[in-house]
């Protein structure tokens, strides 16, 4: 019977805010927008993304590859660390754990049901709000015993993965949802509540990745945890650091040449499903390290002081920026996906991205002027 004793490696230091622990968060938010801001610029919105994803031209495919799947994993990694950072702050406190942590990971699932409702059908908060509600209680295990629960669901996952790909390999089929293009189109032509509709109608097509992803975000959640307590933001994390930042080197250029020659081959969705699930985590790995290295080296400069700001109000600044996305983009807002993002894909996708992100920049600045936590955490936080 596996012991449940909270005796766990030596963490890093949690008495100062780590500067590369905001960074992270930070280019997480930023890098995962690079995924979703395809989703908006698509006149047909996610249904339309999904039946054209990965057989698009080859910048495009290039630009969608280099953020696909990366980020999320990014930010899947950090939420990690910071149930961590809470647990070790519950240690110091002498307060028991995962104690009322239930009341935050529910205020967080209700955050995602109305995230998913009103903005995004893509959102993320109600998979992570569940699965932190069972990766809490899994930190109290001995590190052994969580490491073979880390290791269990990831090959979980990529049993999952090569089923899925082989069937979608010899059924000759993409990740569209095959969806006729004749019936009306909510996102360039329905109001905001038709868009709430649609998406309630279509609830369980738009919670499958969710679902699918629940042993990866399990490994990715531990492996986070693992990796602050045994010392990767530490200067004692130099070897950890290297090993991952090997394995992110492998990785990198593996998904890169999966995502351009998938569509030469015939077997785009195939290679965008197989580099978003199975390679890009492997990324985040790397990504993280390099973070981690950087700013064991150097102070947090212009930059690092401008994503630091976006990682303190991350969660805040996952939901506007998919908010403003919206608003630009969609029927009920400025619709501009159904005026430019046909023909001009490209260079109007980039252009909200920039414009986007710009809003979040500098949002993010002037808030942490004033506030260490973003609005919505606030709002968390004093709920639970």
């Amino acid at each position: 019977m596996a012991s449940t004793t909270t005796d766990t490696t030596t963490p890093a230091p949690t008495t100062r805010r780590i500067a590369s622990l905001d960074v992270a968060r930070g280019l997480a938010i930023l890098g995962t927008f690079g995924t979703n801001v395809w989703i908006f610029t698509e006149p047909a919105g996610m249904v339309g993304y999904l039946d054209t994803v990965g057989a698009e031209s080859l910048p495009i495919r290039v630009l969608q590859t280099l953020a696909q799947g990366k980020f999320l994993g990014l930010l899947s990694l950090m939420f990690g660390v910071g149930l961590a950072i809470q647990q070790a702050s519950a240690a110091r406190h002498d307060r028991p754990w995962p104690g009322r942590y239930w009341r935050r990971a529910l205020v967080l699932f209700l955050d995602g049901l109305v995230h998913f409702l009103l903005v995004a059908e893509f959102d993320v908060l109600m998979g992570y709000a569940l699965v932190s509600f069972v990766v809490s209680a899994m930190l109290i295990l001995r590190p052994r015993v969580r490491l073979r629960w880390a290791v269990g669901c990831a090959a979980l996952h990529l049993s999952m993965v090569a089923l899925v790909a082989v069937g979608m390999a010899m059924e000759g089929s993409g990740m569209g949802t095959g969806g006729d293009a004749s019936r009306a189109n909510p996102y360039a032509d329905g109001s905001f509540l038709d868009l709430v509709l649609f998406r309630l109608d279509h609830a369980l097509l738009f919670r499958v990745e969710t679902i699918f992803m629940i042993p990866l975000t399990i490994a990715m959640f531990l492996t986070g945890a693992a990796l602050f307590q045994g010392g990767l933001f530490g200067p004692d994390g130099a070897a950890l650091r290297r090993r991952m930042m090997l394995i992110g080197v492998v990785a990198a250029p593996t998904d890169l040449l999966i995502g351009i020659l998938g569509a030469p081959l015939g077997h785009a969705g195939v290679a965008v499903f197989v580099g978003r699930y199975a390679v890009a985590p492997l990324v985040a790995l790397g990504l993280l390290a390099v973070i981690a290295e950087f700013y064991q080296r150097r102070a947090v400069g212009r930059v690092g002081g401008a994503l630091s700001n976006v990682g303190k109000t991350a969660l805040s600044g996952y939901v506007l920026q998919n908010l403003l996305a919206s608003a630009l983009c969609y029927g009920w807002g400025l619709g501009l996906a159904a005026r430019f993002g046909a023909e001009h894909r490209l260079v109007f996708t980039v252009a909200v991205y920039v414009a986007v992100m710009a809003c979040l920049l500098a949002g993010s600045a002037l808030w942490t002027r004033r506030f260490s936590r973003g609005p919505i955490e606030i709002l968390m936080h004093r709920a639970a």
